[in-house]
């Protein structure tokens, strides 16, 4: 019987999600194929189809884990406490590199893309009437400067990265 959470669909699940994410570090979603993942993980096409509708839904699925996951990692932290913060999440992010290049792969819509904001901080700078800019303008500069560093292998050390984060902010 295929109950919802029962071990074995939970498995199934974890080994088509591990295949999929594998999958993306060398191909693009479009090329990815249901019979691509089926040959790597040695399970049936109908256990596939039975946990989703097609490769989309797979995509859409990991990414809303992923979001879940950062956002439950990140819950309690100030990332803007000047240095503390911004240091913890570049650490994160450069012991957890596939995690991230996989999420940032899979927003391909870009409207899922990392979005902390300090609000309290833009309070403290007094950013009132073109706030909604400022998060846009802050969100994206963000997503950019990690996404660079990930392309490039996260060579510069987690400090560095939250010095240069913190020198951007500061120079507003």
């Amino acid at each position: 019987m295929n109950v919802k959470n029962n071990k074995r669909r939970r498995e199934s699940r974890v080994k088509i999600e591990k295949a999929f994410i594998e999958l993306l570090q060398t191909r693009e979603i479009k090329d990815i194929t249901v019979s691509d993942i089926i040959k790597i993980t040695g399970l049936n096409r109908s256990t596939f189809y039975a946990n989703y509708v097609d490769i989309f839904d797979l995509a859409d699925q990991t990414r809303e884990i992923l979001t879940k996951e950062f956002s439950n990692l990140f819950a309690d932290y100030d990332y803007f406490n000047e240095h503390t913060g911004a240091l913890k999440m570049f650490t994160h992010i450069k012991e957890n590199q596939l995690f991230y290049k996989t999420y940032f792969k899979l927003c391909y819509d870009e409207k899922h893309l990392v979005s902390i904001y300090d609000t309290k901080r833009a309070e403290k700078e007094q950013i009132d009437g073109n706030i909604k800019y400022h998060i846009e303008f802050f969100r994206n500069g963000l997503n950019a400067i990690i996404k660079l560093w990930l392309t490039g292998g996260c060579q510069e050390s987690p400090e560095e990265m939250a010095e240069v984060l913190k020198s951007e902010y500061r120079g507003r």
